[in-house]
């Protein structure tokens, strides 16, 4: 029996809906939700889970929980489209898993398709990147390579896998999903809505900042993508009864953890600028936001934090006090200062 297994929630829209949370361990102690919807003659997972054998026994273990709730049988087997949010691993790596169970159809925005399919193609092209940008930051030499063989050891699980259709070859609709694009924390995060709730992925979580990356880094992240859908998803939300997030509970007022968020992320900037009075660098200046973060989140936070300097630097409130050394087609560490109006 896997560990949270008994923390499964049974949850009924609006049209009559049956939504089934479905938790599953990605890493030790953290968990990632997938849901289990039934709707009219489909039967919808949201996300596919980690794809290792405890997230992949707890989704079976889950429909077999399912099944005794309702007095009936649902296996994997049964199902007719699985909905990915966003091209996060810990979201979809179940598939590989899943297609040989299923022959339900599998759905991704299109700009996360490649994440997807060509996985090991992306890998190849995101890690020297990821090489450049730990250079920019400041970090050590052995440290970098430790970052980043932290990155690939978390991907490489993965082998790609055929994806069915993308939301936009459907006018952003699946049956009675509804689907609204939400780049920031991931170039094809997706919101679904059915009814009177909304499956939110990782875009807005309970109690923490969600995950950004530099746009420079990945295309359709960065600070400045993650707020503007924000307002998107607030608005398009309307007066939803229920978001389900891909951690964390379900959150009841949209609006106000929405507006929490801003909140904290402006306290964060107003961190980032007043350290930055003086030169430092991103890696330094995580140190100062973030003390005592290591291993695969001292990365995470390296990124965020990354992000938190790309959004000011863009809108001219930084500058690269030795951008100089660039001229000379040098990889060398950035130092940024505030700029003083």
């Amino acid at each position: 029996m896997t560990s949270g297994f008994f923390d499964l929630h049974r949850f009924e829209t609006s049209g009559g809906a049956q939504v089934f949370r479905l938790p599953l361990q990605a890493f030790p102690n953290f968990t990632t939700h997938t849901y289990l919807i039934l709707v009219d003659d489909l039967i919808v997972l949201v996300d596919a889970g980690f794809g290792n054998e405890q997230s992949n026994a707890a989704i079976e273990a889950g429909f077999s929980r399912v099944g005794q709730m309702l007095g009936r049988t649902i296996r994997v087997s049964d199902l007719t489209h699985i909905l990915i949010t966003h091209g996060h691993i810990d979201h979809f790596c179940g598939l590989m898993y899943l297609r040989r169970e299923t022959g339900a159809q599998v759905a991704v925005h299109e700009l996360d398709l490649h994440i997807l399919t060509h996985h090991e193609e992306r890998l190849a092209l995101i890690a020297p990147r990821l090489y450049q940008f730990l250079i920019e930051a400041g970090i050590p030499v052995g440290e970098r390579d430790n970052l980043l063989n932290l990155y690939r050891f978390t991907k490489e699980i993965y082998r790609s896998t055929p994806v069915d259709f993308t939301y936009g070859a459907r006018d952003m609709k699946v049956g009675p999903f509804e689907m609204l694009h939400i780049p920031g924390h991931c170039p094809g995060h997706v919101a679904i809505r059915l009814h009177d709730v909304v499956f939110s992925g990782d875009h807005v979580l309970e109690g923490m900042i969600t995950h950004q990356s530099p746009e420079t880094l990945v295309p359709y992240t960065g600070l400045g993508h993650y707020l503007d859908s924000l307002h998107s998803l607030e608005e398009w939300a309307g007066d939803v009864h229920l978001v389900f997030a891909g951690h964390g509970d379900p959150l009841r007022n949209l609006p106000g953890r929405a507006q929490s968020i801003r909140t904290a992320i402006d306290e964060k900037l107003e961190q980032v600028l007043g350290f930055m009075a003086e030169p430092h660098t991103i890696a330094e200046t995580t140190a100062h936001l973030y003390p005592d973060q290591q291993g695969y989140n001292g990365l995470l936070v390296l990124e965020k934090t990354g992000a938190f300097v790309e959004y000011l630097y863009q809108r001219s409130l930084l500058e690269i006090v030795n951008y100089h050394q660039l001229e000379s087609g040098q990889s060398v560490a950035l130092y940024y200062r505030r700029i003083s109006h």
